[in-house]
């Protein structure tokens, strides 16, 4: 398969690249590297076989270089900051929303019709049922973030019907694992680091989510890619199960060796837009013979060990 992988420098699209090379795919990367990371693909560049674009979604004559003579896009490129949205709410609607926008029209323009999609549980905002299905009513969206990646669900949907393409649309929970750099353990852990006498906590600690480790993500995508009927279909992608804020704090602290004392900031939310509760229906995916094979806390171990034997991921600062 020729696979174009935006964002392919990045957390998750790194690990995806990695494997599509491994099971003989030529792969093209586009990527600013405004967050992702040359180390990130130290190995694929060793093993061959991988096309590096360096360059921004908003460059048309860029995207359509990289779409070119592709048969399948995966469109990981991303703003995954949910906090700071409301600082900067153009940044979502420009990356996450007119980004995508722009991949399905130089897609269009190249002749490639098979997309898969890097969604978020964060579309379904704060939804009254749990695990939340697909099929879940939305309730009014109370994060950017969130909105504009069902913005970009809705532009894929109607190309789909509109133009022809196949989309797969992967609904992911937070994803924790190597090369992780943004979220809840790296700001516990240099935090940590900084003073591991006190920490604080964001809400009151009792907000419950659920996370998912890499490589059982990665494997979610590509039997999706795969397996799915078409032309558009969605899926839930997360652990059925979930801890609370203070759960995973405290198997940070242990493995750490330290007993902070906790400060909370209060309130059912970390921030404007935080769902206090995460948990997803993951029976369609799971319908196609997906099982993950990591449970949540050695997931957030796995993470924290590999942040710890790579200091210099917290040299990037809290972004």
């Amino acid at each position: 398969m020729r696979a174009l992988v935006t964002g392919g420098a990045g957390f998750i699209g790194s690990h995806l690249v990695d494997r599509l090379l491994a099971r003989g795919d030529d792969v093209t990367v586009l990527d600013n590297f405004s967050t992702g990371q040359e180390e990130f693909l130290a190995d694929a560049r060793r093993s061959g076989g991988l096309r590096l674009i360096r360059g921004d979604l908003a460059d048309p004559a860029t995207l359509a270089e990289a779409t070119a003579d592709q048969e399948t896009v995966f469109h990981f490129a991303a703003n995954a900051d949910v906090r700071r949205g409301l600082e900067n709410p153009y940044r979502d609607l420009e990356q996450n929303t007119l980004g995508t926008f722009r991949v399905l029209e130089a897609m269009r323009a190249s002749g490639v019709r098979r997309l898969v999609f890097a969604s978020t549980g964060s579309v379904y905002g704060e939804p009254e049922v749990f695990p939340t299905p697909e099929s879940c009513p939305f309730p009014v969206q109370t994060s950017l973030y969130g909105a504009a990646k069902l913005a970009g669900e809705a532009l894929a949907s109607a190309y789909a019907h509109g133009y022809g393409f196949e989309v797969v649309v992967l609904r992911l929970v937070s994803v924790l694992g190597p090369r992780y750099h943004h979220g809840h353990v790296i700001d516990f852990c240099r935090r940590l680091r900084a003073d591991p006498t006190t920490i604080e906590v964001l809400g009151d600690g009792r907000q419950r989510k659920s996370y998912l480790q890499v490589d059982d993500a990665i494997a979610a995508v590509l039997l999706a890619t795969e397996r799915s009927p078409g032309p558009l279909d969605i899926y839930n992608v997360g652990l059925d199960e979930h801890c609370s804020v203070d759960e995973s704090l405290s198997w940070i602290c242990e493995r750490m060796d330290l007993r902070p004392r906790r400060c909370y900031s209060g309130g059912t939310r970390g921030w404007p837009g935080d769902s206090p509760f995460v948990l997803l229906d993951t029976g369609r995916i799971r319908g196609l013979g997906w099982r993950p094979r990591w449970t949540l806390r050695a997931a957030i171990g796995d993470t924290l060990d590999y942040l710890l034997a790579n200091p210099w991921l917290f040299a990037r600062g809290d972004r």
